[in-house]
């Protein structure tokens, strides 16, 4: 009886799924040999039984570690079911969770980039649930992944007639969660009116933008409605308070003010971050509006995020888990030697090697440290000027549907 010789990307995919199962089943292991707290996980359980109480959300100081709540309120809505499960079962099912939103954020950065091959996201996701912001991610029980799935999700999607009731819902409710990603509807209605003011049809952009408004003001009020005090204490006060958060020097604040703390060797960069902030903003608002009017999607959505991550006032090394379509992007555009360097920045822990502890010695860290100490946001930085030489060079922009 002759073989029968199936196809080889039907004998790929079962090897790439089976690599990528022994992957995350060694990871969940490393974990558990590590004894992970998932302190972050703990705190959105102690959000969620504060709401359920009618407690002071923002009161609150949760964990052996007194951690703060730093969310808006609609997020603490969305954790009032963590208190049902018992630690343990919330904690396994969080790993799960997590691990099963690396393989869809995966997919939808492969999908960004313009990648279909099915095996390709087990063995990317196999390698990526290894790198440090991922593993940081689990590690503490982070919600990371969850958005930036909410945002590729949203940015990915193509609904016939480029529009539907869907469109901006994503980005809209991953900005009422946690305040970054408010910087991919800005972006959207900034895309909008430079096609407008160059003669273009805006339309797709700011219909994009209003979509992502109108989930954002959806959730917020609603959480107003449920949590009116906790809701006009966060936004009159407690979202201007970003050194709640924690240490702003902390090696592990990657973002613009992070690396500028460190480097003038005071907890308060004040003014100069603050202008600093507003010039990546605008810089990284052009290459991100230049790259998506030329059609180049995938190098305006990363520099967006990147973006994001630099003008935060805190950027924590787990908030950087958008080095996967980084690497990814930067690898399928012919940039391999940056694929390869930045995939060696975020799989070496380099900022775990610079001293840091309760003492605070990051406000004292001069040369190889120092340097060190902002690995993420000069990678970032690198980044951004390489999507600026990237597009096009022509005067004459492609303008698209997003």
């Amino acid at each position: 009886m002759p073989m029968i010789a199936f196809p080889s990307a039907h004998r790929r995919m079962p090897v790439a799924l089976g690599v990528c199962l022994l992957s995350f089943t060694a990871f969940w292991a490393a974990q558990q040999a590590a004894r992970v707290s998932m302190v972050d996980l703990l705190v959105y359980r102690a959000e969620g039984a504060a709401v359920r109480a009618g407690g002071d959300l923002y009161a609150l100081r949760a964990t052996a570690a007194q951690l703060p709540t730093t969310y808006p309120p609609f997020a603490a809505l969305l954790f009032t079911p963590l208190p049902l499960l018992d630690t343990a079962l919330l904690r396994a099912l969080a790993t799960a969770g997590n691990l099963t939103l690396l393989v869809v954020f995966v997919r939808l950065s492969l999908k960004l980039v313009g990648h279909a091959r099915g095996a390709t996201a087990w063995w990317v996701a196999a390698a990526a649930v290894w790198c440090e912001p991922v593993w940081t991610t689990l590690r503490y029980g982070q919600i990371n992944l969850l958005l930036a799935v909410l945002v590729l999700w949203d940015l990915t999607r193509r609904p016939a007639g480029g529009y539907d009731r869907w469109t901006g819902a994503g980005l809209g409710l991953a900005a009422a969660v946690k305040l970054t990603p408010a910087v991919f509807p800005v972006f959207l209605l900034v895309t909008g009116l430079t096609a407008r003011l160059g003669g273009g049809h805006a339309e797709p952009w700011l219909r994009h933008a209003r979509g992502a408004a109108a989930a954002f003001a959806g959730a917020t009020l609603l959480a107003a409605a449920v949590l009116p005090y906790d809701s006009w204490r966060f936004w009159t006060d407690m979202v201007f308070r970003a050194d709640r958060a924690g240490y702003t020097e902390e090696t592990a604040n990657q973002a613009l003010r992070g690396v500028l703390a460190r480097l003038l060797h005071t907890p308060h960069p004040g003014a100069l971050w603050a202008a600093c902030a507003a010039v990546v903003a605008a810089l990284g608002l052009v290459v991100a509006v230049r790259a998506e009017l030329r059609g180049r999607r995938a190098w305006a959505v990363c520099a967006c995020a990147v973006t994001a991550l630099l003008i935060s006032p805190v950027s924590w090394t787990h908030h950087w888990v958008w080095c996967v379509p980084l690497v990814l992007l930067l690898w399928t555009r012919g940039h391999r030697t940056a694929a390869l360097g930045t995939l060696l920045v975020f799989c070496s822990y380099a900022p775990w090697w610079v001293p840091h502890g309760p003492d605070r010695p990051e406000l004292h860290l001069n040369g190889a440290a120092l340097a060190l100490s902002a690995v993420y946001g000069a990678t970032g930085g690198l980044f951004l000027v390489l999507a600026r030489t990237s597009l096009p060079r022509t005067d004459g922009e492609v303008r698209v549907r997003p």
